[in-house]
């Protein structure tokens, strides 16, 4: 992913929607098969395919799946209000897991929202979604804000 634009001369929303336009994954999306598919002021929304490579020994998805997903989706929706170089990091996050995901469960969506866009910190929910609108998980996120 050597290819992603100049962070420091752009927004966040610019930055995100270049990603969004280009490659649409960072490296951990890669890994995870997740990547953004949509970038909106203050929303951010990720999608990803579960699959058995990411299952746990109780053979499901691990929560480690549905919360980089979550902690992805809250943390561009804040990306979405920064300015040029400003960057942010997850101070808190909070998963609740409804349901368990499976590989058969299908493509999973995750709308992040900001819920507050502060001067230093930022808060932000969101819900994990299978195609017929079935919820699977949501959380909230913390995050401080700073310049490099």
């Amino acid at each position: 992913m050597n290819d992603l634009p100049d962070f420091d001369n752009l927004t966040g929303r610019e930055f995100l929607e270049r990603i969004w336009a280009g490659p649409g994954a960072s490296p951990l999306g890669v890994l995870l098969d997740m990547r953004l598919i949509d970038v909106g002021d203050g929303t951010a929304t990720f999608e990803a395919v579960p699959s058995r490579k990411f299952y746990n020994p109780q053979q499901r998805c691990h929560g480690g799946f549905a919360a980089a997903l979550i902690d992805s989706a809250l943390g561009c929706a804040v990306q979405t209000k920064l300015g040029k170089g400003v960057q942010f990091g997850t101070v808190e996050l909070k998963v609740n897991y409804v349901r368990p995901i499976f590989e058969e469960t299908g493509r999973l969506t995750c709308e992040g929202k900001v819920i507050h866009a502060g001067a230093r910190m930022s808060t932000a929910e969101a819900r994990v979604i299978d195609a017929k609108g079935k919820l699977y998980a949501h959380g909230s996120g913390t995050f401080m804000v700073f310049n490099r």
